[in-house]
């Protein structure tokens, strides 16, 4: 739904539409998520309604379709409102949902993107980056414009909120203040890939409660920066069957060894972890279950648990045992899972074809049109 004129009248002396529809909600009894301050709920069990506010748009999800219907007669009753139907596109991101169900692409996003780079006509390609390809702010070569690498960056950035398998690629970010032609080529072949990949996008299917576990994957690479040699985190988490969050971020200090990298890793992941266990914790009413948190490395899984290896983690920051007192208060539990299971791997290399599009299978990320 919509808040019809929330923004034709600026003088801000008088009562502002966004504030009076926060009060209302309360108002109707809603309850303010406290770890997630634009989400609203209602109710419990059958009867629960969450309504997710993005300025003077609200998105309206529950069980019970008579809920919905009553809330948005009272909404109707406060507020000139504009009932949109069933959602369908939210922010240039593309809804479908169906009986069983539901997915999200930027398919049209990702066309303007390719068009305002010149690229509307080019060439496919397989991944978005060259299997092992590093490179370096200190690169040779011609500069390249600044304002457009800058624009194509900012504009793939935002293209990974439904495409977890190009969250890597915003590594490319780290150029920005000084582009080369080396840089530049990096970003073709993205935008490349992002052709050859324009109709795929995430899939979420209908699950029961008890499929729905929350589990997350946790994966690091060893000092992959060339220029100051931290390594790069990555994590995806699944509500059952379904990814549901992804990141792929360049750690802040220098790992001495691979485990202190996992480790790390691990420690950024339970940070997300907790965050979204309280998250669906008031989202549905319920207690969640303890998080399943897999790790590919054994020395960092065991550290999590006792702090075994003092030799090799003496000097490891305090903040990142943070995971030590998850697994010890029992919000996480961190578990071994082998290096060719590691879903996470997709978020921390350039990996090869054959590796790449088993990863992004695996995560979820399909032909939305073939499929």
């Amino acid at each position: 739904m919509d808040v019809k004129s929330a923004f034709l009248n600026g003088d801000l002396s008088e009562e502002v539409h966004l504030v009076l529809l926060k009060k209302e909600l309360l108002g109707l009894g809603f309850v303010r998520n406290p770890f997630e301050h634009a989400v609203y709920r209602r109710g419990s069990d059958q009867e629960i309604l969450l309504v997710g506010v993005y300025v003077d748009d609200l998105i309206i999800t529950g069980p019970s379709s008579r809920e919905i219907d009553v809330f948005k007669e009272q909404m109707k009753e406060s507020f000139r409102m504009s009932d949109l139907g069933l959602l369908s596109y939210y922010l240039g991101i593309e809804v479908c949902q169906t009986e069983g169900s539901i997915t999200v692409c930027q398919s049209a996003y990702a066309r303007k993107i390719l068009e305002n780079a010149g690229m509307g006509e080019c060439n496919m390609c397989h991944t978005p980056m060259e299997n092992g390809l590093k490179l370096s702010k200190k690169e040779d070569g011609e500069p390249v414009d600044t304002t457009r690498y800058r624009s194509m960056i900012e504009s793939l950035r935002y293209l990974v909120n439904s495409r977890p398998d190009l969250a890597y690629i915003l590594k490319s970010e780290l150029y920005m203040e000084n582009p080369k032609s080396r840089h530049w080529a990096a970003v073709k072949q993205i935008l490349r890939y992002v052709a050859g990949t324009i109709n795929y996008g995430c899939r979420f299917r209908r699950q029961s409660a008890a499929e729905c576990r929350l589990v997350g994957f946790s994966d690091s690479d060893h000092a992959g920066d060339v220029d100051d040699r931290k390594s790069t985190t990555g994590y995806v988490f699944f509500l059952g069957t379904s990814l549901i969050s992804w990141a792929s971020q360049k750690q802040r200090v220098v790992p001495l060894s691979s485990c202190e990298a996992e480790y790390i890793a691990s420690a950024i992941a339970a940070c997300q972890a907790v965050w979204l266990n309280r998250v669906l914790t008031e989202l549905t009413g319920r207690e969640t279950p303890m998080v399943n948190l897999l790790v590919d490395n054994k020395s960092a899984s065991a550290l999590s648990r006792n702090p075994v290896h003092h030799d090799r983690s003496k000097h490891i920051d305090t903040r990142f045992h943070f995971i030590r007192e998850c697994v010890d208060e029992g919000k996480i539990d961190v578990r071994h899972v082998g290096t060719e299971e590691q879903l996470a791997d997709i978020l921390t290399k350039a990996l090869g074809k054959v590796r790449f599009v088993e990863l992004r299978q695996q995560l979820g990320v399909v032909n939305l049109q073939r499929d």
